[in-house]
């Protein structure tokens, strides 16, 4: 995450109840770590190094399947690119990180943009998870009622207006936060209650939903592959939430409560759990196996140079009463070879 001293300078000159000083309490900088814990600073740096690689061949890879090989852009689709895209910023931010330490150090402008920049990917990576297994919920339990709102139109507005809150909401709140020494702790926690705890809360409450409802014999006509595909997404969603950014906001709720943490004790929490937040974008490519039927497949013939197959349906659009069509999204699902789908006869929902 951030980088370089911008905040140790003002830290050394400013009194204790200046907005700043609170603002440091949140964000602590890779030259803090390496000055307290020189060690765990060149291991969290080689941990981020390999969590850059991975996150960008993985999310490069499924950006082309789901850009290219995926010929009909649902509305799961359309979320999933965009989050594609946010894993994409934070893997990139990485490197960043690293050489605006060495070469950037003493830029306070910077390291602010950095932090900007880097929690604006997160919480859109956050809110794209959310619009992800509210699409699921929709799709599964409130099939005729939403179907005007599942669309790509809607879909698209909707990426559109999360960028821009995500954007919006970041930038102001830091900046308050920064300026306004009085209403910093008060202004951290309306970001972390908008853009963590209330899409937590969301996702969380959709998923048991989805599994009570799974009982309920309007649901029955389903197949159980549809259904529990969609249980399985919003599950590994909800893991994802607890690993990567659980354990930051967390701390951040912690500080707000009790901002006279030992300062050794916050800057070690503070970079693992920065560190948990950016291996989300190596996690995330689980979530893209349930959003298409045959992700997997189309994966495997690209690594195997084979002829890739069109990635074109949707799992949660496949015709209720096609037994054909369920037996291809079994199939596909198998470690045996790729097949090629036929002309989807999919009806979106």
């Amino acid at each position: 995450m951030p980088t370089s001293s911008t905040l140790d300078s003002i830290n050394s000159t400013q009194q204790p109840n200046t907005s700043i000083y609170l603002f440091s309490k949140f964000i602590h900088e890779d030259k803090e770590l390496s000055t307290e814990f020189y060690n765990l600073w060149i291991v969290l740096m080689v941990v981020n190094a390999i969590i850059f690689l991975v996150g960008v061949v993985l999310n490069s890879l499924a950006l082309y399947v789901f850009c290219f090989r995926t010929k009909t852009k649902t509305t799961s689709v359309i979320y999933t690119i965009n989050l594609i895209v946010t894993d994409l910023l934070v893997g990139f931010s990485l490197p960043v990180r690293i050489i605006m330490f060495y070469s950037a150090g003493d830029c306070q402008h910077c390291s602010l943009i950095h932090i900007f920049g880097y929690f604006v990917n997160m919480y859109c990576s956050i809110l794209f998870l959310t619009c992800i297994c509210v699409d699921r919920y929709l799709a599964i339990v409130q099939v005729e009622a939403s179907r005007k709102w599942r669309n790509p139109t809607c879909a698209k507005g909707i990426c559109v207006f999360i960028w821009i809150f995500a954007t919006v909401v970041t930038f102001s709140i830091l900046t308050m936060a920064i300026k306004f020494a009085e209403c910093c702790l008060s202004k951290i926690l309306v970001l972390m209650v908008c853009e963590y705890f209330f899409p937590l809360i969301i996702i969380i409450f959709f998923t048991t939903r989805i599994m009570c409802a799974l009982s309920k014999p309007s649901l029955m006509h389903q197949s159980r592959e549809r259904r529990m595909r969609a249980v399985q997404l919003l599950i590994t969603v909800l893991i994802i939430f607890m690993i990567c950014f659980t354990p930051f906001h967390v701390r951040q709720v912690a500080i707000s409560i009790n901002p006279d943490m030992p300062q050794n004790v916050s800057i070690l929490v503070y970079h693992v759990t920065v560190t948990l937040s950016s291996l989300n974008s190596c996690m995330d490519p689980i979530v893209y196996c349930f959003v298409t039927n045959n992700f997997q497949s189309t994966m495997k013939n690209i690594f195997r140079k084979a002829e890739p197959e069109q990635t074109n349906v949707d799992i949660l659009g496949m015709n209720k009463s096609s037994k054909g069509s369920n037996a291809i999204i079994a199939f596909s699902n198998t470690i045996g070879s790729p097949v090629s789908l036929p002309s989807p006869s999919a009806v979106q929902i």
